[in-house]
């Protein structure tokens, strides 16, 4: 066939189809999207602050920036939940990428409360005594200098100060308000990275040990890209199983009640082997945000070595919008592949719960004990999620709730706790506490007690909603395993209790820096928060149930 007979086939064929009228204009809810574009618009501002406000003003702005955009953004749930978007307006927003429903919404108030507790942390500027007559923060002067060398001791003389924390944090916040509401794959990855890069570059700019926090940077850099690159891999082999990236499409194609076949991809479509091999790699890479055991190796290492503000807000944050990404995904894309998943998250969650709570009575440190605590309380929250019931859904998101709080709260304290070199974060440090300063002993003791799990603290009702659910479910053994899983978790939160208020104080013990209003605030609040959803927890079960219903 010559050139000019091929050219005048496709020429006929083109003008045999039908003439484009127009292109339809991409249809986009503003309105129901404004917390995600408040926050990202703050960032952006933020960006421009450091980059035309003169450098004496820039902490004063960008603290100002974000605690005003994160409060709007929370305005901006509360408007859509009381406009019936949670519930009987619940719908897919931004053509088909977004939902907005009942748990969309309340994650991300949970994720915006807890950003505006980590902007206290971050602001924090009265715990370290002043360097050069400059009031000093817990980042450091330069991020960009080179540990120990000239250039930084200069950076500190001059009394730099690194406030580009603030947009940072704000772009990762506005990652994870999208994280639990993608509605298609593409949407999940872009909102991962988007959360995941400024993660990276916080953890690495601690103002002391700067070395252990750049380590812990590295480490958190590579095992997250290849967690990343695992649901990439993932999204491309379910693409390939389903012919679409719409977590809708890809529900009917699984179920089998899809309609309107492509013939290009009939020959793949329904592959089983991709389904499952894609699914697993997805689910792997959500399992790995949440920490849960065997994708926990950072964890430990990442809590020890970032800035004690960075660890609070991450050790919250993060577990809300990875646990409500993996529900929209278990709930709404794979429910008839239930059989499949069900088995694998039973051994995740027992695994889970039993590692973290057992390493943890191994742990000299703090902060690693805290991680560790993370770790098994993800087992404790994986049992809702395999309850696969609208319980199980209101169990976690209760639970994410109160977490959240009081992980901000613990690691606020632990920001009080200084010696020479800082935070003094090995537990022997942590002796005779209570005599020295009962305030904060007792504020502390009272977030590992709601850790426990302990009657009248939020944590007893947020472990009991879940494992309630989970018994509802027909999965009582995993109920089992998660009490005396909570029984050895107990034993180390109680020796911490006893080694602050039972040993005697050493002489050359840590001092208790005053905080400012800013970390008082974020303290009382999680305070506050651990004892009215342990005592009265009612209103905000009742309020996670109505909100425990997915949209598809």
């Amino acid at each position: 066939m010559s050139a000019s007979a091929v050219h005048s086939l496709w020429t006929t064929a083109a003008t045999a189809a039908e003439p484009i009228s127009k292109i339809d204009a991409p249809k986009i809810e503003y309105g129901q999207l404004s917390p995600v574009l408040i926050v990202i618009g703050a960032a952006v501002i933020g960006v421009l602050v450091e980059a035309f406000v003169p450098r004496k003003s820039r902490y004063y702005a960008q603290v100002f920036v974000a605690v005003v955009a994160l409060a709007a953004a929370f305005a901006a749930v509360v408007a859509l939940a009381a406009g019936g978007y949670g519930t009987t307006k619940a719908h897919i927003a931004a053509m088909g990428a977004i939902a907005v429903d009942g748990p969309a919404l309340f994650l991300q108030g949970t994720i915006l409360l807890a950003g505006l507790l980590g902007v206290f942390t971050f602001a924090e500027r009265r715990l370290d005594p002043e360097a050069h007559g400059n009031r000093v923060d817990a980042f450091a002067a330069q991020a960009s200098a080179v540990p120990g060398s000239d250039s930084e001791k200069a950076a500190v003389k001059a009394g730099f100060t690194t406030t580009e924390v603030f947009p940072l944090l704000l772009f990762a916040i506005s990652g994870m308000l999208v994280f639990p509401a993608a509605n298609d794959l593409l949407t999940l990855f872009v909102a991962l990275e988007v959360f995941s890069l400024p993660l990276y570059l916080l953890c690495a700019v601690a103002r002391r040990k700067r070395l252990m926090s750049q380590e812990a940077a590295v480490k958190y850099f590579l095992l997250g890209a290849f967690a990343s690159a695992f649901t990439l891999f993932g999204i491309a082999l379910l693409y390939g199983y389903a012919g679409s990236m719409s977590y809708a499409t890809i529900a009917h194609v699984v179920d089998g009640t899809v309609t309107d076949l492509d013939p290009a991809l009939a020959g793949t479509m329904g592959n089983d082997v991709l389904l499952l091999i894609g699914t697993a790699l997805v689910v792997m890479g959500l399992l790995f945000k949440v920490g849960a055991v065997p994708f926990h190796m950072w964890t430990p290492d990442v809590y020890q070595g970032a800035p004690t503000p960075v660890t609070g807000f991450m050790a919250a944050a993060t577990k809300v919008a990875a646990f409500g990404a993996l529900l929209r995904l278990l709930y709404v894309v794979l429910p008839g592949l239930r059989w499949d998943w069900r088995p694998v998250m039973w051994a995740v969650a027992i695994v889970t719960m039993l590692g973290g709570a057992i390493v943890a009575i191994t742990q000299t440190d703090i902060k690693r004990l805290l991680a560790y605590s993370s770790i098994a309380h993800a087992g404790f929250i994986l049992a809702g999620v395999i309850a696969t019931s609208p319980d199980g859904v209101s169990s976690v998101l209760f639970y994410l709730g109160a977490y959240s709080f009081v992980t901000i709260g613990a690691f606020a304290v632990v920001t009080l706790v200084r010696d020479a070199g800082g935070e003094a974060t090995h537990l022997s440090k942590w002796a005779g506490l209570g005599r020295r300063s009962p305030l904060v002993a007792a504020v502390f003791a009272v977030f590992l007690l709601a850790f426990a799990g302990i009657p009248l603290t939020s944590g007893f009702a947020g472990k009991f909603a879940v494992f309630k659910a989970a018994a509802e479910g027909g999965a009582g053994a995993l109920v089992v395993v998660g009490v005396i899983s909570s029984a050895i978790a107990a034993f180390f939160y109680i020796r911490v209790i006893v080694l602050m208020f039972f040993s005697e104080p050493k002489p050359e013990g840590p001092t208790v820096a005053v905080p400012s209003p800013l970390t008082m605030t974020a303290i009382a609040a999680g305070v506050a928060v651990t004892l009215v959803l342990g005592v009265a927890p009612q209103y905000f079960l009742n309020l996670a149930s109505q909100a425990g219903v997915f949209v598809r």
